[in-house]
């Protein structure tokens, strides 16, 4: 046995070699020699410090705490303080980080390199700085925004702060109203140095609170707030509990108890909350005293009405020099209210009450993720908008471009629900456009989406054939397949990648319907072929045949006008766009119902035109506003006013048109009902809805025990014997006191599912499913489908069910409602 003396003075890599003598001997009697090269690492401990924590063993809440750094030996360091919450880092087993093994790793190549950025950032300045976020994430920080945190994490970072050598600092910290066990990390860092400490410390006080409530609550919902108090010590004995609640709740209430304690231990007591009729950030306090020692909880929640809104609108036209007096009275949940007046030179679009309902609707789709953002796009161009209007709408528009990623699939494609495994013909070139047009307004794009879209669209487009079916008459039906290729091919010539023999061949198939003429125009126009492009629009009418639904590009006869609009704006065709612009105004500004894909595209046809009409007339004019006067100029073609409500439920604007043109003015009130005004109804479909225990066996969920598992069962029926119905949602909103079961968390698929849906969107109470059905049939039950939720009743209380709804979402023709009803949560026994 031989040792060998490593010293610090060594290379970092150093090899040993070693002469082995084998044991065992051949068959000559002599030892056998192996020889071989150990390789060693040296560590130099120069590049190690070793940071030192002093803390209390034990911490408070709500109170001041010291933390002492040192380092061992008296080295210098830099240094940053990082105390989380035990629980959030078991939640990914994080460990304390060390960067030492990091950055002293073992080589895999003894390779050189040099960094040439400095050299190639000007000649590639253009896209890379597009690809570079420099700061500017403060304006995003959603400024008079009421958000609401039900579970505040308990994280602090503090620094970096420099040690000097031999020094010693110390940091005062507050601890926030926090029980639990928190571990303080110091990573450390000095001229090639690294070292970290870590101390774990449970946050504790004698006396203690926990309260629970649901995660949201509904108006005039009661429930029962149960409160537990925790006695550690023997020196408690008395404990007041009181109850503070906001305005969210009836009479803002407040309410005391005593518990009183012989030993150390824990006790629930209960208390019944009552919630208003109103909506927004419900907020209870809970304080628990006894002598010196005191206690709090704070619990923040949302109170939802889940009925959807109702808007109502007047309309007025205001002739040069004239005035008109809108009034208005207020309807709905209090905190629901909203009231604006639309002032404009063109006819009116109702640009806020259809735009609203685009970011408002809850399912999330390719389409309608993209056609949530899209107008929005286009809003600083027809409008005046102030900071916080901007602000919201580029988090909007960024927001969707980073949703986007979700959806695409391997082949460049995008997916019409996230995650999926096959790409969306139409869907994938309207998100490319969007993507395409938000670029060009100056955002930046997630790297490689763009260019592996391109290159779907191009091989998509390349190998592209007509598909020719005719019905019973012998009249082709497949032009939706041919309208498509024409987007496709817009989009490829909108991003600088026409296929111009793809175009070519489109072009002579006699089958192409009038608005996929007109796009397919707009593409040679961007394509550098305005010749040819008004050559195939040229006498040709624009009249769109009203037609249904079309499930394959989402589209509808006011969708296909919007396009054809776009289309006459980019060849510059404005005077012979004026009668179908007329034509999507007054489909905008009436009450009649339009899909997601409906809506974005006359809304950004139409600012389109406005933004790009060239006649704008500035507008001018006063107002007098339940009292409060001002006056006010305006360039853009649309001005949006928002009305300060007064007091009571009624009110008025009056408005005087200053200017040279005629203003057209719209007044519109929103407001959410209360519950229990939905009704029952089916159309088109057949909807049943079963609650059974686990057992499956009916029951009744009007009065139920607390802590009952059950299962929510809901069958719907496709009744028509010729129509394939797809796109459809099932949105099932449960009461606050029932808590959901989802079981993706399982690991398993649950043995009570019965139908799989293409997609399911879990939340915190509701759960939106979506799903197609086959055509009716006698033979078989394809055209059935049923889902299950699995429900469990938590919270004690009156809460209501909301009414459950099953429809096409773009087809307002297809739906089956159930109406809502008031159910109880109870003691087992009452």
């Amino acid at each position: 046995m031989h040792s060998i003396e490593i010293t610090s003075e060594m290379a970092p890599n150093c090899y040993v070699h070693v002469t082995l003598l084998q044991p065992h001997k051949h068959e000559n009697n002599l030892p056998i020699r192996l020889y071989g090269v150990i390789p060693l690492m040296v560590e130099n401990p120069e590049t190690h410090i070793e940071p030192q924590l002093e803390m209390p063993d034990e911490l408070t809440p709500e109170s001041r705490f010291k933390i002492k750094v040192t380092e061992k030996e008296g080295k210098p360091m830099t240094y940053t303080i990082a105390i989380v919450d035990d629980g959030l880092l078991d939640l990914t087993r994080f460990r304390t980080p060390d960067a030492h093994p990091v950055f002293f790793a073992r080589e895999a190549l003894g390779v050189k390199t040099w960094d040439l950025y400095d050299y190639v950032i000007g000649a590639y300045g253009g896209s890379l700085e597009s690809l570079l976020s420099i700061g500017g994430d403060e304006g995003m920080n959603g400024k008079g925004k009421d958000k609401i945190n039900r579970f505040k994490p308990m994280v602090r970072f503090l620094g970096p702060f420099e040690l000097e050598k031999k020094g010693e600092n110390e940091h005062y910290i507050d601890m926030p109203n926090y029980i639990g066990s928190v571990r303080t990390m110091i990573i450390a860092g000095q001229d090639g140095a690294y070292g970290s400490a870590e101390k774990t410390t449970p946050v504790k006080t004698p006396l203690m609170v926990l309260a629970t409530l649901p995660r949201v609550l509904g108006p005039e919902e009661k429930v029962k707030l149960p409160v537990t108090v925790f006695a550690m010590e023997d020196n408690i004995k008395d404990v007041i509990v009181t109850i503070k609640a906001n305005s969210l709740f009836k009479a803002g209430y407040t309410e005391t108890k005593t518990i009183y304690f012989d030993k150390p231990g824990d006790e629930v007591i209960n208390f019944d909350l009552e919630v208003a009729s109103k909506i927004g950030k419900g907020e209870v306090t809970v304080v628990v005293s006894s002598g010196k020692e005191k206690a709090r909880y704070d619990i923040e929640l949302e109170v939802r009405n889940p009925n959807p809104e109702i808007t109502k609108f007047k309309d007025g036209v205001i002739e040069k020099g004239k005035s008109v007096t809108l009034d208005y009275t207020l309807f709905g949940v209090e905190g629901t209210n909203e009231v604006s007046v639309e002032l404009s030179t063109i006819p009116p679009i109702d640009f806020k009450r259809r735009l609203k309902y685009l970011i408002g609707y809850p399912h999330g789709c390719i389409e309608q993720t993209t056609s949530q953002a899209f107008p929005q796009l286009y809003l600083a161009d027809v409008m005046e908008v102030d900071e916080r209007v901007k602000e919201r709408t580029t988090d909007n528009v960024k927001s969707a471009l980073r949703k986007l990623n979700s959806f695409q699939y391997s082949d460049g494609g995008f997916s019409y629900w996230p995650g999926g495994t096959r790409s969306s013909d139409w869907g994938t070139s309207y998100a490319g456009h969007f993507m395409l047009e938000a670029k060009a307004k100056g955002y930046t794009l997630p790297i490689g989406m763009k260019e592996s879209w391109i290159r779907y669209q191009k091989r998509t487009a390349k190998s592209y054939k007509p598909i020719v079916t005719t019905d019973s008459r012998g009249a082709h039906v497949n032009h939706r397949y041919d309208f498509a290729q024409a987007y496709r091919l817009y989009t490829l010539a909108l991003a600088g990648n026409a296929e111009i023999g793809a175009m070519n061949r489109l072009k002579e198939d006699n089958n192409l319907g009038i608005t996929g003429k007109w796009r397919l125009a707009a593409a040679y126009h961007l394509a550098g072929q305005p010749e040819v492009a008004n050559s195939m629009v040229e006498g040709n009418d624009v009249y769109v045949p009203t037609q249904g639904n079309d499930s394959y590009t989402y589209g509808s006869a006011d969708r296909d006008k919007a396009m054809i609009l776009e289309a006459m704006s980019i060849m510059g065709k404005k005077t012979e766009a004026l009668t179908i612009m007329k034509q999507i105004s007054k489909a905008l500004s009436d009450k009649r119902w339009m899909s997601t894909q409906t809506t974005a595209y006359c809304l950004l046809a139409m600012v389109k035109y406005a933004g790009e009409d060239a006649t704008s007339k500035v507008m001018k004019f006063s107002y007098d506003m339940n009292g409060t006067t001002d006056k006010m100029t305006c360039t853009s073609p649309l001005k949006q006013v928002d009305v300060k409500l007064s007091k009571g439920n009624s009110g008025y604007i009056t408005i005087n048109n200053l200017g040279e043109g005629i203003l057209f003015a719209r007044l519109v009130i929103a407001g959410v009902p209360a519950h229990g005004e939905e009704t029952s109804e089916q159309s088109g479909l057949r909807m049943n809805i079963q609650y059974q225990d686990m057992a499956g066996n009916l029951i009744d969920v009007s009065k139920m025990d607390q802590g009952t598992d059950f299962m929510a069962k809901v069958t719907i029926t496709n009744t028509n014997e010729k129509e394939y119905l797809k796109d459809l949602a099932l949105t099932q909103i449960f009461p606050s006191g029932w808590e959901i079961h989802n079981t993706r968390m399982d690991g398993v698929e649950s043995v009570h599912k019965v139908s799989t849906p293409e997609y399911q969107d879990i939340r915190d109470d509701r759960v939106y499913t979506y799903f197609s059905l086959s055509r009716y049939s006698s033979y078989n039950d394809y055209h059935t489908k049923t889902f299950v939720v699995l429900l469990n009743a938590a919270y004690l209380g009156n809460y209501y069910l909301p009414a459950v709804l099953s429809e096409s979402m773009y087809d307002n023709r297809l739906n089956a409602r159930e109406k809502g009803q008031w159910i109880s949560v109870v003691k087992p026994g009452e």
